[in-house]
Order: structure tokens, then C-alpha cells, then sequence
């Protein structure tokens, strides 16, 4: 061929070139049915996590989250600093302010479990972005997690599973899982060492899995992030621990004397730390970034409030932010759709499910 031929002049294999496209759309097909698990039904996919999950909550609870299905709604904004740019061109970290929509929940798939059926309260947002991106985060009160694979927590999911006989777990199951899996002492030390809060206002909310954030000038580094409450922290009390439905009663009493803040810190890792391992803190001398204010203005049910529909897939980030070779993360947003394609089709078919309450209490 000399210098001047075009590629297209060359004559072409019409056969095989469709054979080629039939080859990549047969790949990506089996890609997805792989990840799927049709293809390996042993191997864990998201349809065995949720199923599981859903065993775990003891009975079907139609139109809920197979986890966090305790919840509530809550909105307001983001105040940036300008801070968080120093290490990502995220649009959010730019000065300003950006749209929160957020829910706060505890763990667990039993929409009326007790406020008390877990140590751990989560609060998840959606940054609505002025260019029209988004930037959703799942956060849980403890800084690290319990498990550091998706394997891990399955198995620790059949531990929790409850004996048909009794309606709840085999202790000797969960003894035996955590025996067999020392990576979750770092999570069991740190919830004995730290009571659960008194209120969702003055808990700190932790990423726990690292991101990768890009700045403008192309410099990468790994993140976590927490949001810091301006609440001070105090621990449950005697009274809260015999009440069903105490934290949303106590959001609300709050919101009534005003908007409540949290500090968004970010912490920017050194070459060397773990970024695929939610189970590990990083040293506590790491650099710390207060890039913003989240202001939280108003609740209300979930039944009907903005954050019902809303799957809070934390691998849906902006540009300048990108998950990073954590495990944990695909793993939650496979399971976190299939989850929203399950209730969403149940809340078409029974709308009686999600009617509004008379109090948080009562349904969320």
C-alpha cells in the first residue's frame, strides 16, 4: 500500500465485517449475562445478594429497598468553599451552591423495625449539579465497613439469615462467620467503642469506599469523604433504647428551629494506602479538606417525599470524580438497581403500598 491509499478504498469482506459486529455484539451480551450470573449459576451475583437480603428482612415487604427500607426523606443544599477544588474540577466543589436531595435510614430491609435494630445510621445524597451532572453517595456512621469483598458479605448475609425455628440469627452462625473472617474487627471494634448517637443530627457520615478525584490540572489522587456534623455528637439514651420511632420524631423537632449542617471533609490519601479495602482506615494524619456546608432544611416521609424514587448508586459521580478498584462498589450498584427495578415495579402494580402515614413512624 503507498503512502497516499485510503483504508476505505480497499477492498471490503462484507461477511466479515458483519461477522465482526455479530462477534462484539455477541461479547458485550455475554459480557453483561455474565455479570448477570446467567451463565455461572453459582457464581455471586447481584440477584442472589437482594434474594438474600430479602430473606434476611424474615418476610416480603413489597415497594421497599431491600436494604435501608427504614427511612426518610429529607432536602436543601450544598455551600461550597472552593476548597475541594485543590483536588477535583467536580463542578460541586466549585464555589456556590448546589441542590441536595437526601434520606436518611438504617440498615436492615423491615420498613418498621425498631430505630434500635442497629448501631449504624446511613444517610445517602444526590447533588444535583448546575451542568447537569449528578453525584449520588451512600454513607454509613461507622468509618469503615464490616466486609471488604462482595463474597464476604453474602456469606455474611447467610450468617444474619434468620432460623426458621426461632425468626432470628444462629448466633453460633455469626460467631462462626466473624471467627472465619478477622477482617471484620476493625467494624466490630469500632461500633463497641462508639454508641450509636442520640439523633441522625449529630452522627458523622463516613464514604468508607475511596474514590479517585482528578483536578484541572490533571493531578489524580485517592479520596475518602465524611460529612461532619455541626451537632455535637451525644450517645442514645436509656429512654431512646426502649422507643420504636425516635429518630424521625427528633429530625423533625430539630428542622423545626432550623436548617442543620454538616461539614464535608474530604481526606486525600498517600501513595500506598488501601483503596480497595473499606475494612482499613487510613492513618489519621492524612490531609484533611473541609470543602462545604451541607444544609439540611426540611424532611418529610418517604412515602411520598423527593428521595423515594431516587437509586443512590454511589458509582454515579461527576466528571473529576471516578470510583476506585474497591470491590465493594460495583457490587452495590448492580445489587442498588436491581433493588430500584424490583420495588419500582411493585409500587406500579400495589400504589396502596406507599400511602402517607400520619408520622414517619408509622410506614417509613
Amino acid at each position: 500500500m503507498t503512502k497516499n491509499t485510503v483504508p476505505d478504498q480497499l477492498p471490503r469482506c462484507v461477511p466479515c465485517r458483519l461477522a465482526a459486529i455479530g462477534a462484539v455484539v455477541l461479547l458485550s451480551a455475554g459480557g453483561f449475562a455474565y455479570t448477570a450470573g446467567w451463565l455461572t449459576p453459582q457464581r455471586l451475583s447481584a440477584p442472589r445478594i437482594v434474594n438474600t437480603l430479602q430473606a434476611v428482612a424474615g418476610q416480603p415487604h413489597p415497594g421497599y429497598r431491600r436494604n435501608h427500607a427504614k427511612g426518610l426523606c429529607v432536602e436543601g443544599y450544598f455551600d461550597s468553599n472552593g476548597q475541594g477544588e485543590r483536588v477535583s474540577r467536580a463542578v460541586v466543589f466549585a464555589p456556590g451552591r448546589t441542590p441536595v436531595t437526601g434520606r436518611f435510614a438504617v440498615p436492615g430491609g423491615n420498613p418498621s423495625a425498631p430505630d434500635t435494630s442497629s448501631p449504624v445510621r446511613s444517610l445517602a445524597l444526590l447533588f444535583q449539579l448546575k451542568d447537569g451532572e449528578q453525584w449520588r453517595t451512600g454513607m454509613n456512621s461507622t468509618p469503615v465497613f464490616a466486609v471488604h469483598t462482595p463474597e464476604q458479605f453474602y456469606q455474611q448475609l447467610l450468617a444474619a439469615t434468620p432460623d426458621p425455628a426461632t425468626g432470628k440469627p444462629d448466633p453460633a452462625r455469626l460467631k462462626a462467620f466473624y471467627a472465619a473472617n478477622p477482617e471484620t474487627q476493625p467494624f466490630q471494634t469500632w461500633v463497641k467503642a462508639h454508641p450509636p448517637s442520640s439523633s441522625l443530627a449529630n452522627a458523622a457520615y463516613y464514604g468508607i469506599n475511596a474514590f479517585r478525584f482528578t483536578n484541572q490540572a490533571g493531578d489524580t489522587r485517592a479520596v475518602r469523604w465524611a460529612m461532619v456534623p455541626e451537632t455535637p455528637y451525644a450517645p442514645i439514651t436509656d429512654a431512646q433504647k426502649a422507643e420504636k420511632n425516635f429518630l424521625a420524631a427528633d429530625l423533625d423537632e430539630r428542622l423545626q428551629s432550623g436548617p442543620l449542617r454538616w461539614h464535608l471533609i474530604l481526606t486525600v490519601a498517600h501513595p500506598g494506602d488501601p483503596t480497595d479495602d473499606a475494612t482499613l482506615q487510613w492513618p489519621s494524619d492524612r490531609e484533611n479538606i473541609d470543602a462545604g456546608t451541607l444544609v439540611i432544611e426540611r424532611s418529610t416521609s418517604q412515602e411520598n417525599g423527593a428521595c423515594r424514587d431516587i437509586n443512590f448508586d454511589p458509582t454515579i459521580v461527576p466528571a473529576g470524580i471516578a470510583p476506585s478498584d474497591d470491590p465493594l462498589l460495583a457490587a452495590r450498584s448492580a445489587a442498588y438497581a436491581l433493588s430500584f427495578k424490583r420495588r419500582t415495579r411493585e409500587e406500579t402494580l400495589h400504589p396502596e403500598v406507599h400511602q402517607t402515614p400520619t408520622t414517619h413512624g408509622e410506614r417509613s
